[in-house]
């Protein structure tokens, strides 16, 4: 008998269906929010929280239960390193289905499935230093060159530059953004 073996079927066959939520599943344990069509959202919530336990506990059965999802060691070792460790202290939950509104296309109705521990980036924060400082390198930049306007206009003259010189200044850039 069938009991208790009710699954979304999303209109595929098996093995479409199974690489379907293989691939959210992976996708969700790298980006750790993904925009998907409600149903998939919501049946997705069910694989996502059973990675999550496994990885709660880390030993090697488990392990190998997420690769047999995963297909892939990185993301195994994503999920049992970082991932797992958030939700030590919590018994559930551990995913959120937002609604988002209807696809323009075909008006499906679009859901975000996201982690509710998520990991702050820190890359964004590196990024966000990076461009202030190439903000004032070319506001520098911009400073010598209404100076050469400037002076030009009013006669003075300059030595000119060689290509030595300008290689000078690009290497001089990259060594200082180092």
């Amino acid at each position: 008998m069938r009991h208790r073996r009710k699954s979304q079927k999303f209109s595929r066959p098996r093995a479409q269906r199974k690489a379907l939520i293989r691939s959210l599943l992976r996708a969700v344990i790298i980006y750790e929010r993904i925009t998907t069509t409600e149903a998939k959202a919501k049946a997705m919530r069910h694989w996502v929280d059973r990675l999550i336990n496994w990885a709660k506990t880390d030993n090697l059965h488990h392990r190998r239960l997420a690769y047999r999802l995963l297909c892939d060691h990185e993301l195994v070792k994503k999920l049992f390193e970082q991932i797992g460790p958030r939700f030590k202290d919590v018994k559930g939950g551990y995913t959120r289905v937002l609604d988002v509104g209807y696809r323009k296309g075909d008006a499906g109705k679009m859901s975000i499935l996201e982690l509710t521990r998520r990991e702050i980036k820190e890359k964004k924060i590196k990024e966000k230093k990076e461009t202030k400082k190439n903000q004032e390198a070319t506001s520098a930049d911009e400073k010598v060159i209404q100076e050469e306007r400037s002076e030009h206009k009013k006669g003075i003259e300059r030595p000119k530059k060689s290509i030595i010189d300008g290689v000078k200044r690009i290497f001089k850039k990259e060594r200082d953004s180092l």
